[in-house]
């Protein structure tokens, strides 16, 4: 039989082995790999760097011959970029999850390879099953980052079609995704196209239509009801990729423009892998409960849980302190709950330490951006109805 998927899906069992074997004799991933891992030496001594990389993984991954053991091997490297990186990691909601159902998880966007790993992490490590991940094409640029998706459990969004041929591909990515909640695989996908780059969580219409697409002629809410749908709210104390989002919302505000190069989106995979990123929450939202066929009303929907399980942190409420101080203009009347939360929330020093010195740091000119794009998740939630949220 021919396999439908088999151009957007992730690797199966039997290509795990040959796919590893071809990226260990990938001349650019071993750099890749190389530079990554001995930033400094690399410059030194490239081709004996290389030589340790490729042998180093060829170790590592000599026993891996399924996608079971592969997602093993990563789940290594997780906790020791968690033990690096993070001061705590935690969750709710996950005991909301029944066992005996595969769930679509729609998740706020904001970091690119971190969102869906931490959620993962979570559900790995509370014996669930781990999630298949949309990830899009204009991350995989080269074919060696794809095969390293795909071996992860990753599948593509074809982002960069037009026209018909997006139809069918988007057609072709509701199908799958309904077809891995049919055969009891949990999937992953994020509200929006791109990440929050300002803290405005608010999912996109489209992502509904596109999921609908597959049942057709039923009603948008029926074929939402069959994927079982999951809101899930990510927070990070710190954002890693905080200074790059800033200096991209000023360049298009200000500037008119931003070009991205071909380095911007690796540059933001691994500053959001490496970099600080302080307390983490995960909060996993309640299964949708569908009456309506209005795109936009369902849309509030994810939004609403998204944003009520928001976990606020101490930079949150130091951002909304800042501007209250500094811009007063850019912020929206707060309800009595809001201010009632300001007023009360314990502060830990070292954390406004580390943020003051963390805006400090950044040009005057992105500085405004970033304090917004921190401040408005409590905005999100705190705002007076009548208030719309900060632009920028």
């Amino acid at each position: 039989m021919t396999d439908p998927f088999k151009d957007i899906r992730p690797y199966n069992n039997d290509e795990i082995r040959p796919v590893l074997d071809s990226l260990l004799a990938n001349a650019e991933f071993i750099r890749s790999i190389a530079g990554f891992s001995y930033p400094r030496l690399f410059k030194l001594a490239p081709s004996l760097l290389c030589w340790v990389a490729r042998r180093k993984l060829t170790a590592q991954l000599q026993n891996v011959n399924d996608v079971k053991s592969m997602q093993d091997i990563i789940a290594l490297y997780m906790d020791k970029m968690i033990e690096r990186t993070t001061t705590s990691l935690t969750h709710s909601g996950l005991e909301g999850l029944s066992r005996d159902r595969s769930y679509l998880f729609i998740s706020n966007h904001r970091d690119i390879a971190m969102d869906p790993a931490f959620v993962n992490y979570m559900l790995y490590h509370a014996g669930f099953d781990t999630l298949y991940i949309a990830i899009g094409d204009n991350l995989l640029k080269r074919e060696f980052v794809s095969d390293l998706m795909r071996l992860n459990k990753s599948f593509i969004v074809k982002r960069s079609l037009k026209g018909r041929e997006l139809l069918k591909s988007s057609k072709q990515l509701s199908e799958y995704i309904h077809h891995c909640i049919a055969t009891h695989c949990n999937v992953w996908i994020a509200q929006r196209e791109g990440r929050a780059k300002d803290g405005i969580d608010k999912t996109e219409t489209a992502l509904l239509k596109m999921l609908a697409l597959a049942p057709r002629p039923k009603p948008l809410a029926e074929a939402l009801r069959a994927l079982h749908i999951i809101p899930v709210s990510i927070s990070y104390e710190f954002d890693a990729c905080d200074a790059l989002k800033g200096s991209e919302l000023y360049q298009k505000k200000e500037l008119g423009s931003y070009q991205k190069d071909e380095q911007s989106d690796i540059k933001s995979i691994v500053t959001g892998m490496v970099g600080f990123k302080g307390h983490v929450h995960v909060a996993f939202g309640q299964e949708l409960v569908l009456d309506t066929d209005d795109d936009e009303a369902i849309a509030k929907m994810v939004d609403k849980q998204i944003i009520h399980n928001y976990r606020m942190h101490a930079t949150n409420v130091l951002a909304v302190e800042q501007l209250r101080t500094l811009q007063p203009n850019l912020v929206p009347a707060l309800s009595d709950e809001g201010l009632t939360v300001l007023e009360s929330f314990v502060v830990d020093a070292g954390v406004k330490g580390q943020f003051e010195s963390r805006m400090a740091a950044m040009d005057a000119n992105i500085r405004r951006y970033v304090l917004q794009m921190y401040a408005n998740p409590f905005f999100s939630r705190y705002a007076q109805p009548a208030d719309s949220l900060t632009d920028v």
